[in-house]
């Protein structure tokens, strides 16, 4: 299936995409797609639904995040050893965790706000694995029964706040850093999360092209090792890294977003975003 929300922010009502790319409206039937829904049990229960019964939704509307009650944004950082290269870092011997403040959250298709006092605004086309099943100290074997499904997350990112220090998490969280969506594509529609083509531009031109079968640690790694060190709720989400193409790593002069530029990026089965660069306030 793929699930998302729709409408004004706030005001976001949820739906899933039928076998024809039509939007329908589930709001007769759920008041939300949250973690409750991302169980097993609840994702059952939207599947046995019959997608003709329910309500089209005509025009063009805004999607949202396309679930709700996320507790935790997660993301690994230099996951790919070519985009560790060109950030001229050390590939890593362990998956680098941090945090995005969950006001970081935004609409696959929203403005991405750049900050006051931003001078290196960049960007990350990156697989989202949202969690479906609390998980606890898992074994990797067992790690993608805890997976609900998967969809694509932008982190966006100013390179100047996050290099200010050993923390990264100030030039991530920033809001409009974590545009996720348009849809929560469930697990069963993506057999192998280690094979998906994702790609993103700025302004028409290619910026980054790559695969998700060359992350350093693949999905269920990372879902067992954070389990570890926290306990993952329904909803939760971990952005497993980039590919190489961010704008801090191009040479011979790094490329950064400006207010005015349209970052368009896709996963392969997982949907599109497009999102357009506006000064704050």
């Amino acid at each position: 299936m793929k699930l998302c929300r729709y409408g004004m922010p706030g005001a976001e009502k949820p739906a899933l995409m039928d076998r024809d790319g039509r939007l329908r409206d589930l709001s007769a039937v759920l008041a939300d797609i949250g973690p409750r829904e991302l169980s097993p049990e609840g994702l059952a229960a939207i599947a046995a639904l019959a997608p003709e019964t329910l309500p089209l939704v005509s025009g063009s509307p805004r999607f949202g995040v396309p679930y709700s009650g996320m507790s935790k944004f997660i993301c690994i950082g230099l996951n790919y050893s070519d985009h560790a290269a060109e950030a001229g870092m050390a590939v890593p011997s362990e998956p680098i965790i941090f945090l995005k403040a969950l006001s970081a959250l935004a609409g696959p298709d929203d403005a991405i706000i750049q900050p006051r006092h931003s001078t290196r605004l960049d960007w990350e086309v990156e697989l989202g694995v949202v969690i479906g099943r609390t998980a606890r100290y898992v074994e990797e074997e067992d790690a993608l029964s805890h997976v609900a499904g998967y969809c694509v997350v932008n982190d966006v990112s100013e390179r100047a706040f996050q290099l200010q220090s050993s923390q990264w998490d100030k030039g991530k969280g920033c809001d409009s850093f974590g545009p996720v969506g348009p849809f929560l594509v469930t697990a069963d529609e993506v057999p192998d999360p280690q094979d998906l083509d994702m790609r993103l531009d700025v302004n028409g031109r290619r910026m980054q092209s790559g695969n998700t079968r060359t992350m350093i640690f693949g999905v269920k790694e990372i879902v067992a090792y954070c389990s570890r060190y926290m306990t993952l709720l329904p909803g939760d989400i971990i952005a497993t890294g980039t590919p190489p193409g961010v704008g801090m790593g191009i040479k011979p002069e790094p490329v950064w977003l400006h207010p005015g530029d349209v970052v368009e990026l896709e996963i392969a089965g997982l949907g599109r975003q497009r999102q357009t660069v506006v000064a704050e306030g």
